[in-house]
């Protein structure tokens, strides 16, 4: 969310892709900003045709058959999407490969496939039919979750099971680069086998009616630095091929048929943002510290081990949450002690000296795990279910060959734990006496770990910030999830879209609560730091400073436009920030001071 600064630079104006006139009226239309840029040219309106799947019953002496022609696909899908990774690998890199690794995994997923071989043998149906029963019930359940990240998984068995079923009905596979040719691409959905696709020279941008910013296919745009917009409803029926668009992949807009005036104005801020990025790059190696001398670590959020590099790209100050069910996700089993170990070790050895900070198995409710659906038993109500810290002391062996990998690895760096989800302190000492237990057992085996293991709490619910001041004495830190704390405090629905608009960081209760958290940690000797959302917005950083919040952690390419904020505020100019806050009684206004101070602070940038 970054303004446009003044700067002396000329200002040419974007010049229409064709010379013609439209006698429609400019339209301009707001989305989510999922990859930074502007890109100017026409419209390829891309509809990809569903596949049409055939049902028919199958004799039983032919159902063996089936099941045979289903592996003899999925072995060929294997070798198509191998391909798509390979490729990407050379042309990108091998951490954007690693995305299809995803999609090879749903391909060895043991759930996913003996359903639809039981589904043959019970419904009779054919091959093809069962496939996609099975693989739509598990895109519907991914659809569904709360998290972005995992949500956007639904896109990745989208296109997997589209892959297996056209290899199963003798179809060739359509890819998008096959029709582009120079255009700004606007599509319901864009696949991740399509966007690897792409020709950076012809696809000037990207827009979808759907999806969010950690969608696989815009991870490859991002690599790729192609602009994207997503979430953009309704664009869909008022757009025709060919005509004008401007996309602002900053602020998530999406311009059609834009006037003189707007093609002027957008070519400025080209250049503009050009300028600052390079600006933001440059202050990046930069300590993160106010004008008034006051430091403000920055760390990262992290779900993988292969991220750190991408860390230390962005010069962060080691990691801030590392996402440890993520590790769960990416196999088609619960992982085992050794292989969380060694990746946590990873990360530990990566940055040996600053902080890392595991939080415990955070699934359940609407992240089932899929090596084990059988623990996930469907609820009503799974944003308040059996989820973290729940799910883990009810599940104590899972939870215990976690924590005992933790341990090991904090032998060799940094490390801290966090629990996800606590409620009170009842809940902690339970989760901290199985931690104990733990340590028990690898004293007993001459295990080498940090006997001095900082042990912390997520405060994400209401009641653990109403207790607090109970809380804290029994932790070495505090995080602050402020995502989950919002959605619950004003009981709002993050991903509903009749709700979404009433989630306001910025809301007093939000900001009393935030200070009350930071007032009786402070007031037991411990740190807090947030690594929700806020964190990584410099509009709202200048206030969480003021607040009095030690650290911030967020995703890592959004750390240089944080860090340069940081550098721009003095630490009593964001406390009379804060202090106004906590006077104020309207959301709005104390989103329009926050708005203020930070233009203000980017002015001339």
């Amino acid at each position: 969310m970054l303004s446009e600064p003044a700067t002396s630079l000329p200002k040419p104006p974007l010049k229409p892709p064709v010379s013609t006139t439209s006698t429609k009226p400019e339209i301009v239309f707001e989305g989510i900003s999922a990859s930074p840029g502007i890109a100017h040219g026409r419209a390829f309106v891309y509809r990809k045709s569903e596949v049409e799947v055939p049902e028919y019953q199958v004799p039983k002496e032919e159902r063996a058959s089936e099941i045979e022609r289903f592996n003899d696909a999925l072995m060929q899908t294997r070798g198509q999407i191998s391909a798509i990774r390979d490729e990407v690998s050379k042309s990108l890199g091998e951490d954007e490969a690693r995305i299809f690794d995803a999609h090879l995994l749903v391909l060895e997923d043991q759930a996913l496939i003996g359903e639809t071989e039981r589904e043959v043998e019970v419904s009779g149906k054919n091959v093809e039919a069962c496939f996609n029963t099975i693989a739509q019930r598990y895109i519907k359940a991914f659809a569904e979750i709360d998290d972005e990240y995992l949500r956007e998984r639904a896109g990745d068995i989208r296109d997997v099971t589209s892959r297996v079923l056209l290899v199963l009905l003798g179809q060739t596979v359509e890819t998008l680069s096959k029709h582009l040719g120079e255009h700004v691409v606007i599509a319901d959905e864009i696949a991740p086998s399509d966007a690897a696709s792409l020709d950076r020279s012809e696809a000037l941008g990207l827009v979808t009616t759907s999806g969010g910013k950690t969608s696989h296919a815009v991870i490859v745009a991002r690599s790729m630095k192609i602009p994207a917009v997503v979430g953009v409803p309704g664009v869909m029926e008022d757009l025709e091929n060919e005509e004008e668009v401007i996309i602002d992949g900053y602020d998530g807009v999406l311009i059609l048929r834009p006037s003189d005036e707007t093609l002027f104005r957008y070519g400025r801020r080209r250049e503009e943002k050009a300028v600052l990025e390079r600006r933001l790059l440059n202050a990046v190696q930069e300590p993160s510290i106010t004008t008034d001398g006051h430091v403000v670590p920055l760390r990262a959020n992290i779900e993988k081990e292969d991220e750190c590099q991408l860390v230390k790209d962005h010069a962060g100050e080691g990691v801030g949450l590392f996402r440890s069910e993520y590790l769960y996700l990416a196999v088609p089993e619960v992982p085992d002690e050794e292989s969380q170990y060694l990746a946590y070790r990873t990360v530990a050895e990566a940055f040996p000296h600053e902080p890392v900070v595991i939080r415990t198995l955070d699934l359940g409710g609407d992240k089932p795990m899929s090596g084990a659906p059988h623990l996930f038993p469907r609820e009503d109500n799974p944003f308040l279910g059996f989820r973290a810290i729940r799910f883990c002391l009810k599940h104590r062996d899972i939870f215990k060959t976690q924590l005992r990998a933790i341990l090991r690895a904090s032998a060799h760096g940094n490390v801290r734990m966090m629990f996800p989800m606590i409620s009170g302190v009842s809940e902690l000492r339970e989760a901290k006496e199985v931690l104990e237990e733990c340590r028990q057992e690898l004293i007993a085996e001459g295990v080498p770990f940090d006997e001095d293991l900082p042990v912390g709490s997520m405060i994400e619910i209401p009641s653990a910030a109403l207790t607090v001041d109970q809380l804290a004495p029994e932790c070495a830190f505090v995080s602050i999830g402020t995502n989950d704390l919002i959605q619950y405090l004003i009981a709002i629905d993050r991903v509903n879209d009749r709700t979404a608009h009433l989630y306001e960081p910025t809301h007093p209760a939000v900001v009393r609560v935030l200070h009350e958290i930071v007032e009786k940690s402070h007031a037991a000797g411990i740190k807090v730091s947030v690594c929700g959302e806020m964190a990584a917005d410099p509009v709202y950083v200048p206030l969480l400073i003021g607040l009095g919040v030690d650290e911030l952690s967020m995703t890592p390419p959004l750390l240089p436009a944080v860090k340069f904020l940081v550098r721009k505020t003095s630490l009593t100019e964001a406390k009379a920030l804060a202090q106004s806050a906590l006077a104020t009684r309207s959301a709005k206004e104390i989103e329009q001071s926050c708005v203020s101070f930070y233009r203000q602070r980017m002015r001339g940038a």
